[in-house]
């Protein structure tokens, strides 16, 4: 972008996009500039309309949004006489594309339209910026609207085909359907998975100096040891009997844990659900308000951090060497490196923004308590102590490893312990659960030993354990793995988190995303017919084409012809594909009966509709098989067998004569209500968000609920009938009495697989 000087003016417009911005903005500049907001993009595709002519190039068709004809208005009256025009959005192809329409609605010569781009809201930033205006970036914009035309002719094309082939009202999307796809996928491997039986063998042990400590079997007769049931085990027990446990070697040594790179998008959206329990949506919200401006008392509204949507690890020289000085300040010279630490970015970053960071590190979070909500404050102290921690010293351990023979067997403690703190003294970075923590992470202590020292066996302690099927995602390890295999851009990950659960495909329980019957369904549909679109290489390359046209090495309209061209081919193959045939002739014409799916999900209806409109339920669980008949119960309206159904808040029960019959009950667990004199039973219900509670079949009369599984296990503590279950870190499942003042808790046992 060519810099250019500022035009001298009497008045200027300088258009941004939130209000919070202008506010924030404007203490910075003179009267010369009047700062407005633009409330995001102005125009866009239409909704009613796919809005691209194909055949002329794929040229969009914008118009004006509806809802911001007035804001619109008000930004023409404000351009009016104007000697320049700035676009101050924010610094991304969004923004530029922003700043185009703009320039183009707005009416002011184009040779007086200027571009000024900031990675933080701060004086110095902006007063930089504007002395050193550019243009819009044609090549950025053009990526934007690529990108816009691909989602728009895959969500028209493909939405459409679903209502015909599923079921009315759903969509799809080019980038959130393949994310659906890892979901799904995910979840097969789960149902597929079948646990192998292992087990681990423990010695506790006793030195001449304490503490006593634990070593683990690592070889028998020289070769690592496979313990693959109870009777190897025995075994081996056997032959440990009675034998002398003495010190082999000691290995002594030290290990470094270097710090983590500051936050990019994809890690902070990580480390915010991981330590915060926060959305990716959430996560960027609060971003975008630290970032364009907070009320902080006497000095008005200041931009805290700096850009949130970004891939690059870049740090400006001017932040590391405020980071140093603090740094030093709280801890010491032994604290900061000879010289500030280099992070590479991954390989097609777009290095044009910094990473996300404090925009003054010396804005302490204690010191902005009273101005920030607990929401703000907590994600703010996270970029803040992720930063510094990034521009200080490894942490180092003294590390030691002794062997220890008994018998034919070699078992193996481990301990380490922290020698030095270094960045560690501000920040750690968390892990997924189902990650295994690192080995510097461990507890175990190791006391003084040396080679021949004889030991004492306190016990051995075999344990059992099974394999266990991959986890499910969370919305952190997701963003992860599409950040890592290129599927959609740091401004795009939240989007695609709120889409597949907006829209019925994924639900999130106990913060994993679990794929529901739709969502199932809808990638078994599209993944034969469309494997372009819902390849996830694919899906990476185009990406890649995106960012090579903001780079100047690809035409835009040249990318979606490569793209439509094989996307036409599916949508003709997909076009011709009819649902699976169930083998059965409809009773009411005899012609074939299809498999659909509805709001509550599959059931059976004629090929003949609309013409024919018969219908059977399904339960959900296999095709061609009737609901599931509650034994012993039938409706007290017309006498007819009830059925379990699945609803949109769970299960319940339901005459089979539906939709002539439309009497229904809660599907219950079978645990009576703890209420006194309530007489109903507990059932599963789920909320709007598709998390599973329990509550009173009387409700709203009873409103008793619970946010756990209850268990028909009574209290042996206080009597309870029940107990509640819930998993904790490390997979263990906990059962606890709910009843008040009753503080009984216990592990209890999975069941394999």
């Amino acid at each position: 972008m060519t810099a250019r000087k500022r035009p001298a003016s009497k008045r200027s417009l300088v258009v941004v996009e939130s209000p919070t911005k202008v506010k924030t903005i404007r203490k910075y500049l003179d009267s010369k500039y009047v700062v407005k907001a633009s409330m995001g993009h102005i125009r866009d595709l239409p909704k009613s309309k796919l809005g691209v002519d194909v055949k002329k190039g794929f040229k969009p068709e914008y118009s004006t949004l509806p809802a911001k004809r007035k804001v619109l208005d008000e930004l023409k009256k404000a351009a009016q006489n104007v000697e320049a025009l700035y676009v101050a959005t924010d610094p991304d192809r969004e923004g530029e594309a922003i700043g185009w329409h703009l320039a183009q609605e707005l009416g002011v010569n184009g040779r007086k339209v200027y571009r000024v781009l900031f990675n933080e809201i701060t004086a110095r930033a902006i007063k930089e910026a504007f002395k050193s205006p550019g243009r819009i970036d044609q090549r950025k914009v053009d990526a934007q609207q690529a990108r816009r035309v691909l989602d728009r002719l895959v969500g028209y094309k493909l939405s459409p085909l679903l209502w015909k082939k599923v079921q009315r009202g759903l969509s799809a999307g080019r980038v959130q359907s393949v994310a659906l796809r890892l979901v799904a996928d995910r979840e097969r491997e789960i149902q597929a998975f079948v646990p192998v039986e292992y087990w681990s063998l423990h010695a506790r042990l006793r030195a001449q100096n304490p503490p006593e400590f634990v070593s683990t079997l690592k070889e028998v007769r020289g070769e690592k040891a496979d313990l693959p049931d109870e009777t190897r085990v025995q075994e081996i027990l056997a032959a440990l009997e009675g034998c002398r446990w003495t010190v082999k070697a000691v290995t002594r040594g030290e290990r470094k844990r270097n710090p983590v790179p500051p936050f990019i998008t994809s890690t902070l959206q990580q480390e915010a659900g991981r330590k915060l329990h926060f959305s990716a949506k959430k996560t960027m919200l609060l971003a975008q308000q630290l970032y364009e401006g907070i009320e902080l008392g006497s000095e008005g509204s200041v931009g805290l951090i700096t850009y949130m949507r970004t891939d690059s690890v870049r740090v400006a020289q001017e932040a590391q060497d405020e980071a140093r000085r603090w740094i030093t300040g709280r801890f010491g010279n032994d604290y900061v490196p000879a010289a500030p630490p280099l992070y590479r970015s991954k390989k097609g970053a777009q290095d044009a923004h910094e990473a996300v960071r404090p925009s003054d590190v010396t804005r302490e979070p204690k010191a902005l308590t009273r101005f920030l909500t607990k929401d703000q404050l907590a994600l703010y102290r996270l970029i803040w102590e992720r930063f510094l921690a990034s521009q200080m010293l490894p942490a180092i351990y003294d590390t030691v490893s002794a062997d220890i023979a008994a018998a034919d067997c070699l078992f193996r403690a481990s301990g380490s312990t922290v020698r030095f703190q270094g960045f560690m003294a501000v920040y750690v970075e968390s892990r997924e659960q189902s990650e295994p923590a690192a080995e510097e992470e461990g507890e175990a202590v190791v006391p003084p030993l040396t080679v021949g020292e004889q030991l004492a066996l306190l016990g051995l302690e075999p344990k059992q354990h099974f394999t266990q099927p991959p986890p499910r995602y969370t919305e952190a390890s997701l963003v992860k793995i599409l950040d890592e295999r290129g599927i959609g851009r740091p401004s795009t990950y939240a989007q695609i988190m709120s889409t597949i659960q907006e829209r019925g495909y994924v639900n999130r329980e106990k913060g994993s995303l679990i794929p529901t019957e739709l969502g199932l369904h809808v990638t078994d549909f599209l993944v034969p017919l469309f494997p372009g679109i819902m390849d996830v290489e694919f899906t990476a390359q185009m990406e890649e084409d995106l960012d090579k046209i903001e780079e100047g090495d690809a035409a835009w309209t040249e990318t979606i012809q490569r793209f439509y061209k094989r996307f036409e081919k599916e949508l003709k193959k997909a076009g011709a594909h009819a649902p699976p045939p169930t083998g059965q002739l409809c009773p009411e014409c005899a012609k074939p009966i299809l498999e659909r799916w509805g709001r509550f999900g599959k059931f059976l209806a004629c090929s003949g509709y609309p013409e024919c409109k018969y219908t059977q339920d399904l339960n959900g669980n296999g095709r061609g098989r009737a609901a599931e008949v509650v034994p012993g119960q039938l409706c007290e309206q017309c006498g007819k067998p009830m059925v379990v159904k699945e609803g949109r808040y769970g299960k319940f029960i339901a005459c089979q004569g539906y939709p002539e019959c439309k009497n229904t009950k809660p599907l219950t667990t079978g645990i009576a209500c703890p209420e006194k004199e309530c007489g109903g039973q507990l059932v599963e219900r789920r909320s709007r968000r598709g998390k599973a509670y329990y509550a009173c079949s009387n409700y709203p009369r009873c409103r008793f609920v619970l946010w756990q599984r209850p268990i028909p296990e009574p209290c042996p503590r206080c009597g309870a009938p029940f107990l509640v279950e819930r998993y904790a870190r490390g997979k263990r499942l906990l059962r606890a009495c709910a009843s008040e003042g009753c503080d009984y808790a216990h592990e209890a046992e999975v069941a394999a697989g």
